[in-house]
């Protein structure tokens, strides 16, 4: 089967490894541009310990998008029943095809970081009698093993961002399209999402909210102490409103940039680097507020994001079809 390479993101790294299968060799960054991947919501409400930042569209969107892109079969399978969820990945490594899957981090056994994010994917390769094979992300050690029954209980967990078991393929059909003409639309749908989103949540208007609410999180935080700095660990590596994804997406504009020999997307991507370098001082903010309890630290927060809203609203206003 496959090589066993792990990303920097879940998603692209599952994607990775099932088109690699396919014969197909794209780099991470491509894959999440081409998928449209990159986007903001800023998300607080009753349920949540504290507010979430994501830095990208919702949890399988990219990969309905990349495979429609690229003219694949998706065969997705969900269910509620345990038997049906396992017979499914059977049925595909049977196949001799590495499977997909969306499921809650915080069961399985090599994350060190037991926090809940039924939004998390991996490629399964296969398993014997105790364990799972996995491919994650590079962060959690690529090539990776989880009891059988942890990766039930991940599959099958209910909440925010979790699907029903779901589980994924993707097949090969044919000659695949043209790339340099593909990239165009990619780069136009995500900017016309982030550029007009319907609710003030999300995109550039989620980045304004957030810099609204973020000086305020040492009220809204209840273990301020450990939630800030969670927070800013979760925005710089694993993505959640940070630096990870807006890295990810420079370094795709940088390729379309070469690609294309497109001015207006090289400006978008220099946008992009300043708009990376911005999200990890935004992070260093908030870990610093929570590990002094000093409000200053995210009021300087609050001004650098109102910042990255107009530094992202311009580089996305280059993207869009003229």
């Amino acid at each position: 089967m496959t090589e066993p390479r792990g990303g920097v993101h879940c998603e692209t790294t599952a994607l990775g490894v099932l088109l690699r299968h396919e014969g197909i060799e794209l780099s991470e960054p491509m894959l999440f541009g081409l998928g449209a991947g990159l986007s903001f919501v800023y998300w607080d409400g009753k349920g949540l310990d504290f507010p979430f930042l994501g830095g990208r569209a919702k949890p399988f969107e990219p990969t309905r998008a990349l495979a429609a892109r690229l003219g694949l079969e998706l065969d997705v399978r969900e269910t509620g029943s345990a038997r049906r969820a396992w017979q499914n990945v059977a049925d595909g490594l049977a196949a001799g095809r590495p499977v997909g899957l969306q499921l809650d981090s915080y069961h399985l056994e090599y994350f060190t970081s037991k926090t809940h994010f039924g939004g998390h994917m991996v490629a399964m390769l296969g398993h014997d009698a105790h364990d799972a094979h996995l491919v994650d992300t590079a962060q959690q050690g690529g090539a990776v093993r989880t009891g059988l029954a942890s990766l039930a209980a991940a599959r099958a967990e209910r909440g925010p961002m979790t699907a029903r078991n779901r589980s994924f393929t993707l097949a090969r059909r044919g000659e695949l399209p043209e790339l340099r003409e593909l990239l165009a639309p990619a780069m136009a749908e995500c900017a016309e999402a982030f550029l007009h989103p319907p609710i003030a949540n999300l995109g550039h208007r989620g980045i304004a909210k957030a810099a609204a609410l973020v000086p305020g999180w040492l009220t809204r935080a209840t273990d301020p102490g450990r939630q800030l700095p969670q927070a800013a660990r979760m925005m710089e590596l694993a993505g959640t409103g940070g630096a990870l994804f807006r890295n990810l997406y420079r370094d795709f504009l940088g390729e379309c940039a070469d690609l294309l020999d497109d001015a207006r997307v090289r400006v978008a991507r220099d946008r992009y680097a300043e708009a990376a370098a911005g999200w990890t001082e935004v992070a260093a903010l908030v870990a610093a507020a929570g590990e002094s309890g000093d409000a200053a630290h995210l009021a300087r927060a609050g001004a650098l994001l109102a910042e990255l809203a107009r530094i992202e609203r311009e580089a996305m206003a280059e993207l869009v079809t003229p």
